[in-house]
């Protein structure tokens, strides 16, 4: 199937999740020509790709911005940005803890909003982004933004905004668990004798490995895991340890919880 790719895309803000979304789709064929970034350090994109340090006078018609800013940054960005847009202006947000209710009071004149919940493995293709819209967004416009997701990874619509702050706790947030998790198992092999730069290359293939085989199996990963462990073998032994009292489930949980709840503060403004 050919990608589809917007008329012209307009990023306000190219920093680390931005730019990982932009070096994956030029890498999947986005011509340069039809990107402007809007970064006031002038500092270089990409090859081909227009870097301006202001706003223009216009945007182009139909043009799809990415909102790719801080979220505290909103105020400023929508003061000179809303007066630029029109009914054709499709948006794509990916400001944490700002609602589509707050985007659609900002840019009044823009019918298709969109928010999205990238996380950093977008930038391989093998991402998570979380999406979310209303009726007021026709159906054309979020087929066109679901097929601009794509080559990101896996693009999940999400039914009931209220769920957002817990997606991306988990997809968002989760990379960095996950890295903290890879880090830890490495450490922990160090600290049971196996030298360090050993412990972190084995770690991390084990990581990897393990994650590429669960996405590709047909069975959950529970059920994986109990496969691996023989009974009372070494693999069951330490799982006894993880499985006890629910402990890594019960962490995980919080670990969520904080970070859902981060969310919905700095939805409040906190």
């Amino acid at each position: 199937m050919t990608q589809v790719w917007p008329d012209h895309l307009f990023l306000v803000g190219c920093g680390n999740m931005a730019g990982q979304m932009l070096s994956r789709w030029l890498d999947c064929g986005l011509d340069p020509a039809r990107v402007t970034v809007l970064r006031p350090s002038g500092k270089p994109v990409a090859d081909g790709v227009a870097v301006v340090t202001d706003y223009p006078p216009a945007l182009p018609a139909g043009a799809t911005v990415l909102l790719g800013m801080k979220p505290y940054q909103i105020a400023d960005v929508a003061a000179a940005l809303a007066p630029l847009c029109t009914e054709g202006t499709r948006i794509v947000s990916i400001l944490a803890g700002t609602t589509l209710a707050d985007l659609r009071s900002r840019f009044p004149a823009a019918r298709d909003i969109v928010r999205a919940m990238p996380n950093l493995p977008v930038g391989l293709g093998e991402g998570v982004t979380a999406l979310f819209t209303d009726a007021t967004t026709d159906a054309a416009a979020r087929a066109d933004i679901d097929a601009l997701i794509q080559p990101l990874g896996l693009a999940e619509w999400i039914g009931d905004e209220a769920l957002f702050n817990q997606v991306t706790a988990l997809s968002g947030c989760g990379p960095a668990f996950l890295f903290r998790f890879a880090d830890a198992l490495a450490r922990a092999g160090e600290a049971i004798g196996i030298p360090a730069d050993q412990a972190a290359r084995m770690a991390l293939a084990t990581v990897q490995g393990s994650a590429n085989m669960a996405a590709r199996a047909g069975d959950s990963p529970a059920i994986l895991a109990d496969r691996v462990a023989s009974p009372g073998g070494m693999t069951r032994e330490g799982l006894n340890v993880l499985d006890a009292d629910d402990r890594l489930l019960i962490l995980l949980t919080d670990t969520l919880a904080a970070a859902r709840d981060r969310g919905e503060a700095m939805a409040r403004g906190e």
